[in-house]
């Protein structure tokens, strides 16, 4: 696994005109490509009447799966210059559908490319990314008695913690760096005097 990727801070849409033609680029994040095209989906329902909704989506920290389609448009004028500019910006995990309401003027090869490929730039601006970095997710299991003041110094001193769930024992989920894993296992024995469990799980990412 990679160890930090960059994608779309959340769902957004940005408007652009060219010669009184209307781009609306939507972008949203997408984990899987069912999720890519389910908002493609969403996104085509919102605008019935126009004249092309083009989209492109790019999954995988590596960028493996890249799709992108011109809906109608000339083919490589709409999709693949959309996916260029996901990819110059190394986005991930993320897609990008652009509406366009048809103006009046036909806009060329050049000009289509160039508006499209400029749409999802600005909305990417618009909208602003985030990264997203790889984390190992512990387990800690503490006693009720420490449960609170532990998660006040947990979260205190800036560590992701994920989730808490109380039952007979309390157990914080708590994403960490991998570098960090040993000097918290440190700190945590110190913390609650070596009474805390600590249990190392898989791997996830989560925002830096």
């Amino acid at each position: 696994m990679q160890e930090q990727y960059v994608t779309v801070a959340g769902e957004g849409v940005h408007e652009t005109e060219v010669s009184r033609s209307r781009f609306l680029c939507a972008l949203a994040p997408a984990a899987t490509e069912e999720e890519a095209r389910a908002f493609i989906e969403r996104v085509r329902a919102r605008h019935p009447g126009a004249s092309h909704n083009c989209w492109a989506y790019v999954i995988g920290t590596d960028g493996g799966v890249q799709k992108s389609s011109d809906d109608g448009e000339p083919g490589g004028t709409a999709g693949l210059p959309m996916l260029q500019m996901l990819d110059r910006r190394g986005i991930r995990y993320a897609v990008a559908v652009v509406t366009r309401y048809f103006g009046g003027t036909k806009l060329g090869a050049g000009g289509l490319i160039r508006a499209y490929g400029g749409a999802v730039g600005e909305a990417l601006d618009a909208v602003g990314c985030s990264v997203r970095q790889r984390y190992r997710l512990v387990t800690v299991t503490a006693g009720h008695q420490r449960a609170g003041r532990l998660e006040n110094d947990l979260r205190g001193s800036g560590r992701s913690v994920r989730d808490v769930t109380y039952g007979a024992e309390v157990t914080f989920e708590i994403g960490l760096p991998e570098a960090d894993v040993e000097d918290f296992r440190r700190w945590l024995a110190d913390a609650t005097a070596g009474t805390a469990r600590l249990t190392l799980g898989g791997e996830a990412y989560g925002t830096v």
